[in-house]
């Protein structure tokens, strides 16, 4: 019998949201945090791999950019679809307190406050697509429209040209 799955956070908003959702765990290699190791470790293309960034914009404050996890984020397209002249990451040091996340883990659903939120417009290119569940070692395999429709997100081109 398969090790029972704690539900996150993420996981108990999503139900009572009724969408519906897989938690898939992974290994965890605390020096390799990045997405394109999640992609291996689940036997998944990269492009169906989300991952949450947080940026920090000179008007609008805090918002969530959900983009494949092989690409960067544009932050010139970022800023300007978020209503900035220009936005930036935010420090590392700063997740935790800005989101209750810790890096490898954040996901873009149960922070601690709502912010706006942006998706690659690839997301509905894919029948589910993986995010953070809000741990390390834990991700949510969902249907993006249910998702991006729930978290109030905008569909934009948001990543550098590969």
């Amino acid at each position: 019998m398969a090790a029972k799955i704690d539900k996150t956070n993420a996981a108990r908003i999503l139900d009572r949201a009724k969408i519906g959702y897989e938690l898939i765990p992974y290994t965890v290699d605390e020096n390799n945090l990045a997405a394109t190791h999640v992609a291996e470790q689940l036997g998944e293309d990269i492009a169906c791999v989300f991952k949450t960034l947080i940026l920090h914009g000179e008007r609008s404050g805090y918002f969530v950019c959900v983009i494949p996890g092989d690409r960067e984020v544009d932050l010139k397209a970022a800023a300007k679809v978020s209503g900035n002249k220009k936005a930036d990451l935010i420090p590392m040091k700063d997740l935790l307190a800005v989101t209750g996340y810790i890096r490898g883990g954040c996901s873009p659903v149960g922070m601690k406050k709502t912010f706006p939120t942006f998706f690659h417009s690839s997301a509905l290119q894919h029948p589910f697509i993986y995010i953070s569940a809000g741990v390390r070692g834990l991700q949510l395999k969902v249907e993006p429209q249910p998702l991006i429709e729930f978290v109030k997100a905008r569909l934009c081109d948001l990543v550098k040209e590969q």
